[in-house]
């Protein structure tokens, strides 16, 4: 397989709201993280990071432009490599210990990340067998309720355990926006890693399920409208109550 070169590693899409998706192309869908960047009056705001393979600061100007929190919505390792090149970082309380120190197991690196993951692989010296999220201990850890302030802007956290048991989604209410990280988008949902819980996923969809959403922002895959949000809760919450 071809290595990518670094300039070109990294795609970027302005979208409504003046949040702009970053994304790794050459990451299979399955696999690749949506980083969102949100612009704000007094500040901007990251959530996620991707997997690290390459510098997001160095290749992409637009997180590097004015002060920006790097929030985590978890610590697996598609969504905090570049963490460690921010000096505002946030993260649930629960997972704190996993950014500070992301071993391959508590990031699922092990036995995930491989070569087939990808369709173009990064720049060398990158090597699957050894690839490792940097540590990079919280600025900031996160509780339920609080808030990531960027002056005109203001977003909920809200713990979503389930996938994992710091994750979050984060509900700007006067827009209608909700960047809901790994609890659901629209595609597979994962529910059996080493730290996910069934009983918590539950609570955290039926929570999510009657929140009045405009536009959902996920961890993976196409973000999607109101109705497509119910839809797809709706259809996990019937089949979990059916089992």
């Amino acid at each position: 397989m071809e290595r990518v070169a670094a300039k070109d590693w990294y795609r970027t899409t302005k979208l409504d709201d003046n949040v702009t998706l970053i994304d790794e192309p050459f990451i299979t869908p399955f696999y690749r993280c949506n980083m969102w960047h949100v612009r704000g009056r007094d500040r901007d705001m990251l959530v996620d990071s991707g997997m690290g393979v390459v510098s997001l600061r160095e290749w992409v100007p637009l997180v590097t432009e004015r002060g920006l929190t790097a929030v985590a919505s978890h610590t697996h390792f598609d969504h905090i490599g570049c963490h460690h090149e921010f000096d505002d970082r946030a993260v649930h309380r629960a997972e704190a210990d996993i950014l500070a120190d992301p071993t391959r197991a508590a990031t699922l690196a092990d036995p995930y990340v491989t070569d087939e993951i990808f369709d173009g692989l990064p720049p060398a010296p990158y090597q699957s067998q050894t690839y490792a999220v940097k540590g990079a201990g919280a600025t900031r850890l996160l509780e339920d309720g609080d808030a990531i302030d960027l002056g005109d802007r203001h977003f909920e956290v809200i713990h979503t355990p389930g996938h994992s048991p710091g994750g979050i989604a984060l509900w700007e209410a006067a827009s209608g926006l909700l960047f809901s990280g790994d609890i659901v988008y629209d595609g597979e949902l994962i529910e059996d890693t080493y730290h996910s819980n069934a009983e918590d996923y539950y609570r955290s969809m039926v929570r999510l399920y009657d929140l009045p959403v405009r536009m959902v922002h996920g961890g993976h895959f196409p973000s999607y409208d109101r109705a497509r949000h119910r839809e797809i809760i709706g259809a996990w919450l019937r089949q979990r109550e059916r089992t």
